[in-house]
């Protein structure tokens, strides 16, 4: 029964090391040689189930250092993100394997006592309660580690990449005060549960709570941009509405002008194939693009005139007499953003190879909006994006998503086959 307790305890010890490693993937990118994504994994469990006991420097030191060397070796990202996930996960997982030993170590004296002469009588029961206790307490950690892993996921990935470096200055500079208290009841501190517990528990709040202001920071930074990108393109496109409005008068007095002018006589063939080349020009403008919505109208063509100075292929097949209910803002925020994104990525295609194709219309109940673009590049498997502006890059489809659920529609994206693809499903009100 001991062989399989003990058998157990291995086994959660390498779980233990696995959750932990996935934990620093999600904050982190591992490095992608092979080699060293296996020297990761099998180090894990020698450095994440270290234990550090009350005096002792050395194993502060050495934890310390290994954990170091871990981030830097087997994960990618910058300076500050690594030195973030040491300050944050470090102090974290000392405090979290030093409850767990020293509570199960007091646990089982208090249980056999301290009388060693009761050793040598109950030698098979005292080995078999330790082993019990030590596998309980590991489990417990286990799922303890399993469960903020849950917890952090969704901000660990908010703040991935998206905080300046002064931003993570600042928050390093307030993670410092766990790490500094996992040393100081350590190495100071005599071995006293109602001392060393309650600065362990704030250890880990603190490093935990680190994340969660990182992730705060970031989503009120994408807030503030994205707020200000979106003020920014409502005012162009209103700005292009007044300017074509005004143009679309001038077309329409010259139409006229070149009416009168076809039916006089005694102008020359050239001057009349001139009248003829710029009634049709006019007439072009005049049926370039119509949606069902004056304001998407605007954001169509000005698209369009992107698509063809770049010489993308830019089909449209819009009915959006159905979208009156949504605002402007939002018809924007989701348009103008899915059809930059699919220009900015066909651009870096062949010629031959640069179509985009936007389609929109009632189906039933629901207003379905898609956009679909050729690419090189299938989507990265982390989510991540390639562009060097990793702040600003991003708040498109964050933006068309919030404004979709804004009307308790859904905003969903897929790479295939080559071909990258935006759809957007919006329910009609009745």
């Amino acid at each position: 029964m001991i062989g399989l307790l003990d058998l157990l305890s291995f086994l959660l010890n390498w779980t233990n090391a696995v959750i932990l490693f996935l934990i620093l993937h999600t904050f982190l990118s591992v490095r992608k040689n092979l080699a060293l994504q296996i020297a990761a994994v099998l180090s894990g469990p020698w450095l994440f189930n270290a234990v550090v006991y009350s005096n002792d420097l050395p194993g502060v030191l050495w934890t310390l250092l290994g954990f170091i060397l871990y981030i830097a070796v087997f994960f990618r990202g910058r300076r500050m993100e690594k030195l973030t996930a040491v300050l944050v996960f470090y102090p974290a997982v000392i405090a979290v394997n030093y409850l767990v030993q020293d509570t199960g170590c007091r646990l089982f004296f208090g249980l056999v006592g301290a009388d060693g002469d009761a050793y040598d009588e109950w030698t098979y029961r005292i080995l078999f309660l330790s082993t019990l206790i030590h596998t309980c307490f590991l489990l417990l950690r286990s799922l303890f580690w399993l469960f903020s892993w849950l917890c952090l996921m969704k901000y660990m990935k908010q703040i991935t990449e998206n905080l300046s470096l002064r931003m993570w200055m600042i928050v390093d500079i307030l993670l410092i005060a766990p790490a500094v208290s996992i040393y100081t009841v350590i190495y100071f501190m005599p071995e006293e549960a109602v001392i060393v517990y309650p600065v362990c528990g704030a250890a880990i709040f603190s490093s935990f709570g680190g994340i969660y202001l990182a992730a705060y920071i970031s989503n009120a930074l994408r807030t503030e941009y994205g707020a200000r990108e979106l003020r920014m393109k409502l005012a162009y496109y209103h700005d292009k509405a007044s300017e074509e409005e005004r143009v679309r008068s001038i077309y329409h007095d010259m139409k006229n002008h070149l009416l009168v002018l076809q039916a006089q006589e005694g102008h020359s063939q050239e001057i009349g194939e001139s009248i003829v080349k710029l009634k049709d020009e006019i007439e072009d403008y005049e049926a370039y693009y119509h949606t069902g919505n004056d304001f998407l109208d605007i954001i169509i063509r000005d698209k369009m005139r992107k698509a063809r100075e770049k010489q993308i292929d830019f089909q449209a097949v819009i009915r959006f007499d159905a979208g009156s209910f949504i605002e402007s803002l939002d018809i924007s925020t989701i348009f103008g953003n899915a059809l930059d994104n699919a220009i900015e990525a066909s651009d870096k295609l062949p010629e031959s190879m640069r179509l985009i194709t936007a389609k929109a219309s009632r189906i039933h109940d629901m207003l379905v909006i898609a956009v679909e673009n050729n690419a090189l590049l299938e989507l990265p498997s982390d989510g991540r994006t390639s562009k060097k502006d990793t702040f600003l890059h991003g708040f498109g489809i964050a933006n068309i998503r919030r404004s979709a659920e804004k009307y308790d529609g859904q905003c969903t994206v897929k790479s295939k086959d080559g071909k990258f693809i935006l759809k957007v499903m919006i329910p009609v009100p009745v």
